[in-house]
């Protein structure tokens, strides 16, 4: 079974300025690595060598630095969206695809096995797989519990709420096309929404190792400090 991989890379990565005034966020380096190498040669690593990459703003940079892959041992194509199509719009545009594959965000930092997590899809056989994990969150107020009467019923100082989150790690079934429009921006926020709508079967994986978004400046300080001297930990 052929392992193919879609990744998202066509953010302008306005969370991420100013860091991305000049690069584009999937060429940030994590210590000397820019982020999308990492997360390439974590594929590669994990038997997926067909990867394409979805690409919009400076795509012309991103196609100079990867080139066709094989620098990589991968081969590399492209989707070009003249404007962004969205995490799963941009499937649309993509003529080959095989009855599943990964898709993907390139912009983050994680340990999961990307091949446990696909084969994992595949058997499971649900038309989407998120890779997720669990998040905390402190609230720094007394929260308050009231009944439809004003009364108190319950008080809480300063909880932590848990939750569990997307990874920006999908596995996705051909599938899914139905329910995705042509040409028109579609994010998976709104796939989610469309097929739990129809009762479609969404299956969520829970990865309890490593994983983080570096969306914000205080997330890729974290991600630098996170990887470097700890390389083996995210590259065979």
């Amino acid at each position: 079974m052929e392992r193919r991989v879609i990744i998202l890379a066509g953010g302008r990565g306005t969370r991420l300025r100013p860091y991305t005034v000049t690069l584009p966020k999937p060429l940030m380096p994590i210590g000397d690595t820019p982020i999308l190498e990492i997360v390439l040669k974590q594929l590669v690593s994990h038997g997926f060598h067909r990867i394409t990459l979805a690409v919009s703003h400076q795509a012309a940079l991103i196609r100079t630095f990867f080139g066709d892959g094989s620098k990589w041992g991968a081969t590399v194509d492209y989707s070009f969206e003249p404007e962004p199509l969205g995490t799963m719009g941009a499937l649309r545009a993509i003529d080959d695809l095989p009855d599943n594959m990964l898709v993907m965000n390139g912009d983050i930092l994680t340990d999961l096995d990307y091949a446990e997590f696909f084969e994992w899809h595949c058997r499971e056989g649900a038309v989407l797989s998120i890779g997720a994990t669990e998040r905390e969150q402190p609230v720094d107020f007394g929260v308050l519990m009231a009944n439809g009467k004003n009364e108190l019923v319950g008080f809480q100082e300063k909880p932590t709420l848990r939750y569990l989150v997307s990874m920006g790690v999908y596995g996705v079934s051909r599938r899914v096309l139905e329910w995705l429009p042509v040409d028109k921006a579609f994010g998976f926020d709104q796939l989610v929404l469309r097929l739990l709508e129809v009762g479609e079967r969404i299956a969520v994986r829970r990865h309890a190792g490593y994983w983080l978004d570096i969306g914000r400046p205080e997330d890729f300080e974290r991600a630098l400090q996170d990887f470097v001297g700890q390389e083996s930990r995210f590259l065979r």
